[in-house]
C-alpha cells in the first residue's frame, strides 16, 4: 500500500510541476530543430546523499518516452563533489524542457536525505533514532518522507490519519490526559497513541493512562534522564520521543539520555538544496553546461 501511494504521489507531483513550468509549451526549446538530439550528464557539486531518481525519471517519461537515462548511483548512496550521477540521451527539446523540473526534484529530495543522514550519524553510537515531523513542503510530504528514509532516519506519522498525537490543546479540550487517551482508544483502537507531556508528573499520568509513546516537550537533559528512568520502572513498554527545537549540536547528548527517538523538524523544514548541474555534450548538439534557469 505504501509503495502504491508513493507511486501515485510521484505521478501527481511530477505532473503538477510540469504543468506550472511548461504550461502551454516551452517556447525557448521550440527554437531548436525538432530532430536534434543531445546527450547530457548530471553532476553533483558537493558531498550528498542521492534521492529523487523516480521523480527525475518521471519528468522525462512524461515529456518524451524515448529519452534514455543511465544512472550511476542509487537513492540512498553517498555522492562526492564532481561525481557524475546519470547521463541522458535523446531528443534535445524534451531534455531541455525537463531539465529544471527534474533537477528541482533531485536537489530538494537529496537535500532532505543529506540532512537526515547527518542527524542520523550524530546519534549512531546510541540506540536512539531520528524522526521526521509533519513540517514538510506542502504537496511533497510523501516525497520528503521517502527522502528521510533514504538518509537513514525514520518516519513519524504521515499525517493526521495514521496515528493519534495528543498535544496540550487536545488535552485541555478533552478534560485531561486520562480522558484524552481513553477517548482515543475508544475512537481508534488500532492506532498508536502518543501524548505530549511537559513535566514528569504529566509523564506519570500518561503512562498510567496507557499511552504508547510520550513526547517530551522541551525537557532539559536532567529531566530526560528522569523520564527514561520513570518509564523503564513503569514497565509499560512505552517509548520516549524528545522534541522542542533541538539542533544538531544537541543530538548526541539528548540521545545519550536513553530516549528512543528525537524528532527534528529541520529535516524537512530547513531545507538546503543539493547543488546539481546538467552538462550538455557539444558533440551531440548541446551548448555546454547550463544551470537550468
Amino acid at each position: 500500500m505504501q509503495e502504491e501511494r508513493l507511486s501515485a504521489h510521484i505521478r501527481a507531483s511530477v505532473d503538477a510541476a510540469l504543468a506550472e513550468d511548461v504550461g502551454a509549451g516551452d517556447v525557448t526549446a521550440a527554437l531548436i530543430d525538432a530532430g536534434a538530439r543531445s546527450r547530457a550528464t548530471v553532476v553533483c557539486r558537493e558531498d550528498a546523499i542521492l534521492c529523487g531518481r523516480a521523480w527525475f525519471d518521471r519528468v522525462f517519461a512524461v515529456l518524451d518516452g524515448t529519452v534514455r537515462i543511465e544512472w550511476r548511483a542509487d537513492d540512498g548512496e553517498r555522492l562526492a563533489p564532481g561525481e557524475t550521477v546519470c547521463s541522458l540521451d535523446g531528443p534535445a527539446r524534451p531534455i531541455l524542457t525537463g531539465e529544471r523540473t527534474a533537477l528541482n526534484f533531485l536537489q530538494t529530495l537529496s537535500g532532505t536525505a543529506t540532512a537526515a543522514a547527518r542527524y542520523a550519524a550524530a546519534v549512531a553510537h546510541t540506540g536512539c533514532r531520528i524522526l521526521d515531523t509533519r513540517k514538510t513542503i506542502p504537496g511533497l510530504r510523501l516525497a520528503q518522507k521517502y527522502a528521510v528514509r533514504c538518509g537513514g532516519a525514520v518516519n513519524h506519522r504521515l499525517g493526521l490519519f495514521d496515528a493519534v498525537l495528543v498535544k496540550e490543546n487536545h488535552i485541555f479540550a478533552c478534560g485531561g490526559i486520562r480522558a484524552a487517551v481513553a477517548r482515543a482508544r475508544a475512537e481508534n483502537p488500532v492506532l498508536p497513541v502518543e501524548v505530549e507531556v511537559e513535566n514528569i508528573d504529566e509523564l506519570r499520568e500518561a503512562l498510567a493512562a496507557g499511552a504508547d509513546r510520550l513526547l517530551l516537550d522541551n525537557f532539559p537533559l536532567g529531566a530526560l534522564r528522569e523520564a527514561v528512568r520513570v518509564t523503564r520502572d513503569a514497565g509499560t513498554g512505552a517509548t520516549l520521543e524528545a522534541s522542542g527545537g533541538l539542533e544538531m549540536d544537541d543530538m548526541a547528548a539528548v540521545a545519550e539520555t536513553g530516549v528512543d527517538f528525537i524528532s527534528v523538524g529541520a529535516l524537512t523544514k530547513h531545507l538546503r538544496a543539493v547543488d546539481y548541474s546538467m552538462r550538455f555534450d557539444a558533440a551531440t548538439g548541446g551548448q555546454g553546461r547550463t544551470g537550468g534557469r
